[in-house]
Formats: structure tokens, sequence, C-alpha cells
């Protein structure tokens, strides 16, 4: 069969940290907040080490790390459990439901860049950690801010999250986009580029404004020009070490990578 050499068709976003909440803060507090409530204190380096996959499997993760488990079975008095899981879950919807009010500001650039996309002719869709009712949430007021993507896939909606590439099949078809190599996936963390991987479409990382370096837009322009450039290359690092095709900065920066994409399709390349 023929490949592929036209352009980028398709440009899937994450939300977290790479349209809205700049920093990924949002999960971290509540996830934080959760588990103290139970006298298991966790660091925001063990509330962040999963982000970006579906939040039921975050809490799992960090509830069976090693770490966290022997802190459970302190104090607690019992090895953590599936009902435990559910349990902290449960706890975590409306705690999150209410924190993302806080914390859905669409990151400077955003809708600008969105609208750009789609005069060159690129549908714009998205996937998420989040469940349905807390990306409806985020919808409803990241519209109210100027960005609405084409379609927004939960892991709800299709029975898993990623690092499964299932949200980014949902995507192409409700996007009638074809074929995957003229998608991109584009998010801020590891899963984020796994997730689009797997699904053997091009991916882009992003590293300033996720949960690599995971502080707000004003934390971050607190930081000195050498620390800020030190943290940049440590989460430029990290999305390279996962494989991103390309890796930017912000969502703001994306065109540029795209038109790198664009002509590694020209010269054959496949994702």
């Amino acid at each position: 069969m023929r490949s592929y050499s036209g352009p980028v068709k398709a440009a899937i976003l994450d939300w977290a940290g790479t349209t809205v909440d700049h920093g990924s803060i949002a999960p971290v507090r509540v996830l934080q907040q959760v588990f103290a409530g139970r006298g298991v204190p966790i660091s925001e380096e063990e509330a962040r080490r999963d982000m970006g996959v579906l939040k039921r499997d975050h809490i799992r993760k960090i509830l069976f790390g090693p770490n966290v488990s022997a802190q459970w079975h302190d104090a607690v008095g019992h090895e953590p459990t599936e009902a435990d899981v559910e349990s902290l879950f449960a706890n975590f919807v409306p705690l999150q439901l209410e924190c993302l009010v806080k914390y859905s500001a669409v990151i400077d650039g955003v809708a600008a860049t969105v609208a750009r996309l789609r005069k060159r002719g690129i549908k714009v869709g998205s996937t998420t950690g989040y469940t349905r009712s807390m990306l409806d949430v985020i919808l409803r007021l990241a519209a109210e801010q100027g960005y609405q993507p084409d379609c927004a896939i939960t892991p709800d909606d299709v029975g898993g999250g990623r690092p499964h590439p299932w949200m980014i099949f949902a995507n192409a078809i409700r996007l009638q986009v074809e074929p995957l190599e003229a998608i991109v996936k584009i998010g801020d963390t590891a899963v984020d580029i796994e997730e689009g991987l797997r699904a053997g479409v091009w991916t882009i990382g992003v590293a300033r404004t996720g949960n690599m370096i995971g502080l707000s837009a004003e934390d971050f322009a607190a930081l000195s020009p050498a620390e800020q450039a030190m943290r940049l290359e440590n989460a430029r690092i990290q999305l390279s070490a996962a494989s991103a095709h390309e890796v930017i900065d912000a969502v703001a920066d994306c065109e540029v990578a795209l038109d790198a994409i664009e002509a590694r399709i020209r010269h054959g390349e496949r994702p």
C-alpha cells in the first residue's frame, strides 16, 4: 500500500497541562487531599508520577506503590485492596469537580493557535484522564474562554484510558480523519506519548505548561532564568525519552512542530 504523503489532518490535544490548568495543578492537589484524608500523605512527586491515566487507575498506581502501600497498612491496618481504590475514587470525584472550577483557565495562546490550525484545515480533537462528568465541567469553562475542540473523548466513552489507544481511535472516527498517519497527538505526559505511539499517530510532547515541570504560569515566571532553563531542559529530555516525535514548550509553539512532521511525512517517514 502506498504510504501517506499529505498534510496533517487532525491534532488531538490533552487537557490538563496542555490546553488548560498550566502545570496540571488540579489533579495533584485533590489526590494529595484524598490520601491525606486517610492519614496517608503523599508527595507531589508521588501524585504526578502516573499523571495522564484514567483517575481511578491513577489512584490505584499510587496506592499500590511500595511506599504508599506501606503507609496505608500502618494507617488503616491492612494491605490496600481494590475496595480501597473504589473508596478513594469515590472521595476524589466530588472534590475534583469542585477543584476544576478553580484550575481550568485556558493556557495562554491555546485558543488563538487552535483557530490558526483550523484555518489550515486541521481538525481538533482531545483525550483526557478525566471522567466524562469532570470533562463536561472543563468543556463548559474552556468554551467560555474561547477554546472548544471539535471532539472530546473520555475513557468512559471507550471503555478504558491511556495508554490504550482507544480514545484516539474514537477521535479519528468522530472527526472522520484517515489515515492515522495524518493525525498528531499533543500532550504533556509520557503516557500521552505512549497513547499516540500505540495508536500509530505522530506525537508532540509539551514541556513548559505541563506535568513535567508542574508549576503555574506565575510560579514558573518567578523562577530565575537559569532555573527556568534547567527545568525546561529536564522536561524536554523526559518527553524525548518517552519517544515523542517532536517536543515543544507550549501548544502555542505547535505549528513549527507540525510543519516539521509534515516534512517528515513528505520524506516517507511514518510515526
